[in-house]
């Protein structure tokens, strides 16, 4: 009896000491782990308009879910309607042009200047025999019969008509060639200027119009609608949903248990027992002073590294600048 109360004893000694033993050290691993405090960071995207002009429309406000392409803001657009217009007109003038010299000059228009040389021929040979009369009336009259002066205003009206003879002869030959290759050269050159000042103002207009470049969600809307607004006002702040990491810092002792690949736990204050997973994406190589803003146990001054750690947060439940505890468990290999 005596030995099985013994014997008994001993069996709740060591169930004792196992259970002193598992109460102790039940959360060794959890221990080894690295504990780092950090912030959440996400980049942002300041959006403006190309050019000056008065907002017509917002379509966003704080906190909305965009998607890239989405229509965000418009410009007022009546004074480019009105320049794209006069454009369009003007490149219309400048196409007709080269479709005029392109078809060469037409039939009629040959038949009219054949006509107008025809006419100043006739007119020169009238001339000629009036000078031709006066000059032998005036020879055998010993220039008695006419004056100097009729004579001289014969022999002029006798040039100008050769001379009109000749320069509508000029004109058929023109006429017949068409258009020179640098009259072509030089409307063509208008057309086209006349096109990038189209496209141009098209341009324009498309830019008019803000559209989210990412999937994002709204963090300020900072002008509204009636307000004149140029290049350098921002318009949206956009904050993008992916990728969203958590940055911190570790000293070289702490940077020994961290390797690039490794996961990690993101534990929010909030909410320490739905941990979100991350994985370990960056490991600064150069050292720096720690920063004001580092949260951690023993706040002291000397070198640390920045780490981050990327994670998945499709909900949304990681807030910029939010301060969060991050475990990364020591001796973690590589996923």
């Amino acid at each position: 009896m005596k030995k099985a109360l013994i014997a008994v004893s001993g069996i709740a000694l060591i169930a004792l000491a196992i259970s002193v033993y598992w109460f102790f050290y039940k959360d060794k691993d959890t221990e080894q782990a690295l504990v780092l405090y950090g912030n959440v960071d996400i980049r942002q995207v300041s959006l403006a308009f190309e050019q000056s002009g008065r907002i017509k429309n917002l379509t966003a406000q704080e906190g909305d879910k965009v998607r890239q392409g989405q229509l965000l803001a418009e410009l007022n657009t009546d004074a480019l309607s009105i320049q794209a217009q006069q454009a369009k007109a003007q490149l219309d003038i400048q196409r007709q042009a080269i479709l005029k010299q392109d078809a060469g000059t037409r039939p009629e228009e040959i038949m009219q200047a054949k006509a107008q040389i025809v006419s100043a021929q006739a007119q020169l040979e009238k001339a000629n025999k009036d000078l031709q009369r006066l000059q032998v009336l005036n020879h055998t009259t010993s220039g008695q019969a006419i004056s100097k002066q009729e004579l001289d205003y014969a022999k002029s009206t006798q040039a100008t008509a050769a001379a009109t003879v000749k320069e509508r002869q000029a004109n058929l030959t023109l006429l017949q060639r068409g258009a020179r290759s640098e009259d072509r050269a030089a409307t063509k050159a208008q057309y086209d200027a006349s096109q990038s000042n189209l496209d141009l103002i098209d341009y324009q207009i498309s830019q008019s119009e803000l559209r989210s470049p990412v999937n994002a969600v709204v963090r300020a809307r900072l002008q509204e609608v009636g307000d004149m607004t140029t290049a350098q006002k921002t318009v949206y702040t956009l904050a993008l949903t992916d990728p969203k990491w958590v940055r911190v810092y570790a000293n070289e002792k702490e940077l020994s248990h961290i390797k690039m690949g490794g996961t990690a736990q993101v534990i929010r204050d909030a909410q320490p027992d739905q941990p979100i997973s991350g994985k370990i994406g960056y490991i600064s190589s150069v050292a720096e002073f720690t920063p004001k803003t580092v949260q951690t146990e023993d706040i002291r001054t000397n070198l640390v590294y920045e780490v981050r750690i990327y994670v998945k947060d499709p909900n949304d439940q990681l807030k910029m600048g939010q301060p969060v505890t991050v475990k990364i468990q020591s001796g973690s290999t590589k996923e």
